[in-house]
């Protein structure tokens, strides 16, 4: 299933109760914070369907056929490794290793995330080497490459407000463009601007 020379990837927890979104559901319960990350995902699925590119869903644990990423439109691979950082690296080992010219990896719990950020990460890549989405929280919600530097994935705190500077500080001497920021889903307070989501705030 190879149609473009750009394959576009996000990471996925299987939806299961009580495994996703831990922080979140601190704050409104696991059976809401399910719910949430459903819609999700639902939403980042709608958004990818819109690029015209190759697309890839990176399973955290189980690859699953017939769920909402259709069988016809994404790759469909189990990550592996020891942490974020290791998982991520290995998907662009792999993405680069068949060929692919534009590497891009997407967060999959941003309600804000639309077509024109990913369309805007691909077209950065003609004139940059990398580019990053960066998130409120102090992370990063896309990144992409059009050759691998390793360097982005050294060992760091993931899941910390310092995950971007980290990564810009390991990347200092490359090209870089960065994206308009944007809000994460982690925490009960995140859901806070959106219509979609007020009554798990009640």
């Amino acid at each position: 299933m190879r149609n473009s020379t750009t394959l576009l990837m996000t990471f996925t927890r299987n939806p299961e109760l009580g495994k996703v979104k831990t922080r979140l559901a601190k704050g409104i319960g696991e059976k809401a914070a399910l719910e949430v990350y459903i819609k999700l995902l639902e939403h980042t699925e709608n958004v990818l369907q819109k690029i015209n590119t190759d697309k890839c869903v990176w399973y955290s644990v189980s690859v699953r056929q017939n769920d909402i990423w259709p069988d016809d439109s994404y790759q469909k691979k189990a990550q592996f490794g020891n942490d974020l950082g290791e998982r991520m690296l290995n998907a662009f080992k792999d993405a680069f290793q068949h060929k692919y010219e534009k590497v891009i990896i997407i967060g999959s719990d941003l309600y804000d995330l639309q077509p024109k950020h990913i369309e805007e990460a691909i077209e950065a890549l003609d004139t940059n080497d990398i580019v990053i989405g960066p998130a409120q929280d102090g992370g990063y919600y896309l990144l992409g490459m059009k050759a691998l530097h390793e360097k982005a994935f050294a060992p760091k705190n993931w899941g910390t407000e310092t995950v971007l500077a980290d990564t810009l500080n390991d990347l200092d001497n490359q090209n870089i463009q960065l994206l308009e920021t944007l809000n994460d889903i982690d925490h009960a307070e995140d859901l806070e601007p959106y219509e979609a989501f007020k009554n798990y705030l009640l």
